[in-house]
């Protein structure tokens, strides 16, 4: 039987371990709501002396950042719901069928991974300037999408070889569809997988900065990761501001993975499984 002293040092490495990963972000909220005349004044301190939200309103009155949110949210969720749709047919039909070509085009999808993505920013404006689809949300949705489906096709793919194809020929055989067996018995047993690919890309695509970046040289269409940059300025760097828009924009996160949470939990573990 296990100790006292064996609990202890567990919870205790547990607890340092939440405090060595939360830091980060408990500093940045510290660093929003520090006026900006104590910022640099008081030294490094765990809290300041006086707080004020004074960014938080300035940042949502005064800068470009609800713009910058909204776009971010728009592309984060286009793109995680495209892919998810993509990689379940993918995934689907890798697991459940063999055709020619199907090894090759299994290692085309992992080349696809291989490649640094500042090798291919400047194809891929090439490939979009014509179609009129840089400075555009649709344009970066279609690239997240583009560079999201090949793993999400093998995450979703490890879902449905943990599921038995005896359910789906015994729908079959009771007269129903390939079609109506996939929707009505294969899908629901997935949820852990969709919501697990979900998340996946929607976290991707909401900190992507490269692309974000490169194809958009516009307000309009600027995310958040862009966003940040607009608190830099030649000389100086407002971290007050800055801060506060990085609290903020965790907030769609935290809502979504907390409506996700359960499937999410089952699917992270039982993708790890397979048979």
């Amino acid at each position: 039987m296990r100790g006292a002293g064996h609990w202890t040092f567990h919870y205790g490495m547990l607890a340092l371990f939440t405090a060595f990963a939360l830091f980060p972000l408990f500093w940045a909220f510290k660093v929003s709501v520090t006026p900006n005349d104590l910022l640099y004044s008081e030294g490094v301190r765990l809290w300041p002396s006086r707080v004020s939200f004074a960014h938080y309103g300035t940042v949502l009155r005064h800068s470009d950042f609800p713009l910058f949110f909204r776009n971010s949210v728009v592309v984060s969720t286009g793109t995680a719901v495209l892919s998810t749709l993509f990689a379940a047919a993918g995934g689907y039909a890798v697991s459940r069928f063999s055709f020619r070509g199907k090894l090759p085009i299994i290692g085309l999808l992992l080349v696809t991974q291989m490649f640094p993505l500042v090798m291919i920013v400047a194809p891929i404006f090439r490939l979009l300037a014509p179609l009129g689809l840089t400075n555009s949300l649709t344009g970066l949705i279609i690239v997240y999408t583009a560079f999201n489906v090949p793993f999400a096709v093998f995450l979703m793919g490890s879902f449905f070889d943990g599921i038995p194809k005896e359910l789906e020929e015994a729908a079959m055989m009771d007269g129903a569809s390939r079609f109506q067996a996939l929707l009505q018995i294969i899908l629901p047993l997935t949820l852990p997988g969709i919501a697990a690919t979900l998340g996946f890309v929607f976290t991707a695509a909401w900190s992507e900065l490269l692309f974000a970046l490169m194809l958009n040289s516009s307000t309009a269409a600027s995310t958040f990761p862009v966003g940040l940059l607009a608190f830099v300025s030649k000389f100086s760097v407002d971290f007050g501001q800055m801060m506060a828009a990085g609290i903020m924009a965790l907030i769609p996160v935290c809502i979504f993975f907390f409506l996700i949470q359960r499937h999410l939990v089952q699917g992270l573990t039982a993708g790890a499984v397979k048979g």
